[in-house]
Parts: structure tokens; sequence; C-alpha cells
């Protein structure tokens, strides 16, 4: 018999069908599905299905045992006893297995946990790998044909950054959280990578609040020439004294005449092909977070609609057939006209910098129907399927004017362009430029002056990042994999340190920790450790380096940074203290004036309680949430105070605290919005 492992079971159905040519007989053993046919079944996993955690001793959390943690042992536990004993169950009487996970690290170390149970039952059990990057017939003929080996170095890569961020961020979670006496729900969250990528978007955040706008001027002018009104805006563009500015402005005439007139042509280059990053960065540019962006494209891969979609490669493999793939698209309703453009052309494709031999870019392998998948899933094959057709299209054209005016001696200058030659622009929604279109005018020609305008305005504060661009930047600076920056994001969100739908932006209690650690750790929240640390798991891959030097590495890193936060224990308490109870005060207590705060009980259950508690006694409840936030504002029915309320069930919503107020009654129905962080 033959055992075939897929990663999960969608994934593991879909093979079955392809190979069997739809001969395929399902049924469970336990609660595992599993797909017969021939003398093959396929046993489907849930992901890791073998966890890595502490020994049981650390269950319960205090100081003393922090420092242990660091040199502890790390044990590899079953999660889902039901795929152990359906594997256990096929093992005995399998000769060979195939492993036929993700093509990635993940992908291998989940393999090897099939193949340690497997070999466990059945020690001459013989194990290969096929590796693919779509689940079609012609993919995974071609893996199925040329079997390899599957790669223990790569697997024990994976495996150690499972171990490795598993010691550093219980030891730091627990140290801050049991120091800061924030327990149960309300714990802080470290992190080996997640703590870096915060410290970016705060201190991205202390910049935008350190920043202090100037004051300038702009002096601008409202002409008229063939029918056409446009705008100039005088050479200077931004007068820092208003003084300058109206000496301008008071300048007048009734007519502006061309001193230079300049048209060029220049090329509209068509993108190129996806890599994970540009691939989420233009996901979550059409209002999807990182997270929800890329489980929408694994599902389209495992049911066969796209290739693999971890990828750092943005060069087609010649292997690749974009013919085939272009003729196929060009059935479609909704972009066949595009496909059949491209097709008319040299289908010459563009090419990124990087081919990491492993996955080709994301890119459609199969038509799918409008109707047979959901609003998010449609979006996200549209988007693969449209950028596509965009590498192999034509580039377009754009027409470039510059026009000079001297108005009462003044030089103003008037900037236009207009797409010419539409090429790949014409079937790309995403691609947005800024159109200008001006009279065609030559030196000497003269336009009407409607209007002068003097505008006060003052400069910007930097931008916040987006959750596409905050990718990019961890991508530059070494912090986590393609496979694994989207999920820290979510981690982040989900954790309460991170808020904010189209820019990302740091809650208060971020502020708290990073400060915290910047001043007593600040190896943590900066890129080089967990940078150099991730260079060092590569090496794993190729064989340079063993498992257990870099963890050992890493623990000795790890050392460091706890004895200076015990060398710093109780200025560290008390900062963290004292900063998080200011961010948890929700307002004044109507019975005694003191502060009414964010509160657990011993239950886990938060309420808002008075600080003078015991001799005051005035409390609150709250309903179950995720978050509590405190917005400084009252209610004008009742004047308690108002919070804001992220549910569990991702709903946003602001309510008084006082159960009987009649604009609480329906206890978080009314105002209620989507959670803008998924």
């Amino acid at each position: 018999m033959k055992l075939i492992i897929s990663e999960k079971a969608i994934a593991g159905k879909k093979i079955a069908e392809i190979i069997s040519g739809g001969r395929v007989t399902e049924k469970k053993v336990g609660t595992v599905p599993v797909f017969s046919f021939d003398e093959s079944i396929v046993v489907p996993l849930k992901g890791h299905f073998v966890d890595v955690d502490y020994p049981s001793r650390y269950r319960k959390w205090y100081l003393s045992g922090v420092p242990e943690m660091v040199e502890s042992d790390i044990e590899y536990k079953v999660s889902s006893p039901g795929i152990g004993a359906a594997l256990k169950k096929y093992a005995k009487s399998a000769e060979t297995c195939i492993i036929a996970t993700d093509n990635d690290r993940e992908g291998e170390a989940i393999g090897l946990e099939a193949v340690e149970i497997l070999k466990e039952e059945n020690p001459k059990i013989k194990i290969t790998r096929a590796r693919f990057s779509a689940i079609t017939q012609k993919d995974l003929q071609k893996a199925f044909s040329d079997l390899g080996e599957l790669d223990y170095n790569v697997a024990h890569s994976a495996n150690a950054r499972r171990e490795i961020d598993l010691i550093w961020g219980a030891v730091l979670t627990r140290f801050v959280s049991i120091v800061s006496n924030r327990l149960g729900k309300d714990f802080l969250s470290v992190g080996r990578v997640q703590t870096p990528t915060l410290a970016l978007v705060v201190d991205k955040e202390k910049e935008i609040r350190a920043f202090k706008p100037e004051k300038f001027w702009v002096v601008s002018a409202l002409l008229n020439a063939k029918d056409m009104d446009f705008i100039a805006i005088h050479e200077e563009k931004k007068f820092t004294t208003k003084d300058a500015a109206k000496k301008v402005f008071e300048k007048k005439s009734d007519t502006a005449t061309v001193t230079e007139a300049k048209r060029t042509e220049r090329t509209i280059p068509r993108p190129t092909p996806f890599n994970t990053t540009a691939f989420l960065r233009a996901a979550t540019a059409l209002g999807m977070t990182a997270s929800s962006a890329m489980s929408v494209a694994e599902s389209l891969y495992m049911s066969g609609f796209i290739s693999y979609p971890r990828t750092d490669t943005d060069i087609y493999a010649k292997n690749v057939d974009l013919n085939e793939i272009m003729k196929e698209l060009a059935k479609s309703k909704s972009f066949g006209d595009a496909a059949k453009y491209a097709l008319a052309g040299p289908m010459n494709p563009t090419a990124g910098k990087k081919d990491a031999k492993d996955h080709p870019p994301i890119h459609p392998v199969a038509l799918a129907q409008k109707s047979a998948l959901d609003e998010r899933s449609w979006k996200v094959y549209e988007l693969v399927c449209r950028h596509f057709i965009a590498t192999l299209s034509v580039d377009g054209v754009m027409d470039t004017t510059k026009l000079k005016f001297n108005i009462a001696g003044e030089a103003y200058l008037s900037d236009g362009q207009v797409i010419k030659e539409p090429g790949w622009t014409q079937f790309y929604p995403y691609y947005k430029p800024k159109l200008t279109e001006l009279p065609y005018l030559e030196k000497g020609d003269t336009a009407k002056v409607k209007d002068l305008n003097l505008k006060e305005d003052k400069t910007k504060p930097p931008g916040r990042y987006s959750q596409g661009s905050l990718i990019k930047k961890m991508e530059d600076l070494g912090l986590g994999t393609k496979a694994t920056r989207a999920e820290i994001i979510k981690k982040l969100y989900d954790r309460g340190y991170l808020t904010g739908s189209k820019s990302v932006e740091p809650t208060e209690v971020s502020f708290v920790m990073i400060d915290s650690l910047e001043k007593y750790a600040n190896e943590v929240t900066t890129s080089e450790m967990t940078s150099k640390l991730e260079s060092e798991m590569d090496e794993i891959g190729m064989a340079q380096k063993k498992k257990e030097e870099v963890v050992k590495d890493s623990r000795d890193m790890l050392k460091k940074i706890v004895e200076a936060l015990f060398a710093n224990k109780d200025k560290i308490s008390t900062d963290l203290k004292t900063a998080l109870k200011g961010q948890s005060i929700v307002g004044k207590c109507n019975v005694c004036g003191g502060n009414l705060l964010i509160r657990t009980s011993r239950f886990g259950k938060r309420f808002i309680g008075c600080d003078g508690y015991p001799k005051c006694t005035n409390t609150y409840p709250l309903p179950p949430a995720n978050r509590v936030v405190p917005t400084g504002k009252v209610c004008p029915e009742c004047g308690t105070p108002i919070v804001k309320v992220f549910s569990a069930k991702r709903r946003v919503y602001e309510m008084c605290i006082k159960y009987e107020c009649p604009t609480k009654a329906d206890w978080g129905k009314k105002k209620e919005s989507k959670d803008s962080d998924d």
C-alpha cells in the first residue's frame, strides 16, 4: 500500500481526485477524513499537529522560574491525537509514503512530524517527497513521477524557529506580565519578531506626534485657454512667509503668456510578477488585512486555482507555460478581453530581481468561475489573474506636458499628464494615476487669468504604515519570513497592540511596552538580533549549521537580556504599573471622586471599579470583549464615562458604562460597526 500525506484536507482531497482521475472513496478514521483509490490512501494533516511546548512544570507563572526557562528542555507533543492514530493505523501496512505537504520550510517540518510517527510504527517504510507549486494535473503528474527526498535540514530549520520563538516569547512575556501584574487575559505579550515589529509602529507614531507643522503659503492662478480651465502654481511652490507670498499675489494681470512648453512621452511600465510581499501590498490596498489575504490565497492554492502563495521569486521560470495559462484565461467572461489583448501582443514577461529557485511567482493555474467563489476569494483571484495578464501585456504610454507662464513678471508652472496608449492599464483597475489634461499651447501663446488665489497651508506629518508597507519594512529589516509576517501583524492586532485598517496605529499600551523595553532591554525592540537569528536559521536549511547550535546561540542572547531585565526589575515594574494604571483610567467615580479603572477579577472577568477600593466599592460590569479602551468621553444621558469595546465577534462599538442607561439598553448593539482589524 502507498500512503500519501497532504498538509490539509482540502488539498488532500484535490490531490486524490487528480491523481486517481476522480475515482476516490472518502471515509473517516475517527474524525480524520481519508481518501483512497487503487492501492493508495491520502491522509491529510491539519498543518502542524505536533506542538512545541515547555514541560508541564512550567504551567504556573512565577517570576523565579523565568531564568531557568531560558535553558529548559523543550518538548514536542502530539496535539491532534486523531491524526496520530490515523497515521499509526496505516503505517503498519504501508510500504512507501509520499510526503505531499506544502513545498516550503513549514511544509518540510510538518512532513517530518508525520514521518517520525510512521517510523515508530514501521521503521522499514520508505519515505519520498513530492514537490509542486500548484495543485493541477500537470504539476502533480510531474511531482509524483519525479519524487525526491524529504529535506531534513530545512525541517530542522523550521523547528529551530519554533523552539526559538517559544523560548523568547514565553520568557519575555512572563517576565513583563508578572512584574506589571498583568496576568490572565490581560497578559502583556512579547515576541522575538512581534516586538521589533511593534517598535517600528510605535516609533513611527512618536515621530508623528513629535512633528511640529510649519505654515507655508501657495500662490496659484486659475487659467483658461481653448475653452479649458486649469491651474498654474507659482514656481516658488511654498512660500515660507506670508509677506513674500502676498507681494507675488498682489501682482495682477489679465493675461498669462507661455514662456516654455515641453512635451514628452514616457513609458508606463508593467508590474513585475507577484512575490508574497508584493501580493500582500496589493491586496491590503484593496482593503483586506494581510492575514486575511494570505488565508484566502492559501485556500485558492489548495483548491487548484492559483500557484503557491508563499514565494520570494518575482521571475517566471521557463517551465511555466505562460501561453497556455493565458489561453485558459481568455475563456473567462470577467477578464477574457484582457487575456486576448495580451495574447495578441509579444507576450514578453516582465521580471523582478530574485529567483529563489523554489516556487514561481504567484499566478493563476486554472480558470475559476465567479459564481463558485465567495466575494473575498474572487477579489483575490481576480487580482492575481489581472496582475498576471498585466505582466505579459504591453507597456502603456503617458503624455506629459510642462508649461511655464509669465503673469505680471512672475513665473507660474502647470504640469499635466494623460494616457496616450493605455496598454496593460486599460484592464488593470488597481492602477490609478493622477491625470491632468492641459490645453495644447506653444511658446508665445496666451491664456486668460480668471483668478489668483493665496492659500495658507501647513506641512504634514509623516504617514503611518499600512499593513502592506509594514510587511515591506519587515522584509527589508529581516524581520520574520514570507510565511510569518502577515500572521505577526494579525497577532499584534489580536492582542490589542495595533488598531486601524487603512493605516496601522499603536494602542496606548504599546507605548508602555516599547518604552520600557527600549529603556532596559533595547535588543528586544530592534531588528539586528532577530535578523541575525533568521540568517542562522537559513544556514541550518543549507546544512551549514546544526539546529542545536543555533538554538543555543539564541538562548545565550536571551540569557543576557534576562539578566539585564532582572537587574532593573523594580524599575521596570514601577514604570509599567504606573503607565498601565494611567492607560486604564476611564473617568472619575461619581461616588467618591476617585479614578474608575478597568480591572480584572480573580475569575478573569473585566469590570470597572474605583481605585478607592475598599473604601469605595463602586463598580460597573462590562460585556465579554477582546479589548476595552477608554475614550475620554462621557455619556450625555447619564454622565458616566464612555468606553470603546472590541467584541469577541469582531464588532466595535462605544457604550457608557452604566448598565441602566437608555443609550446602552441593547448592550453594544447600537453604533455597531465591522471591526477594522479583519
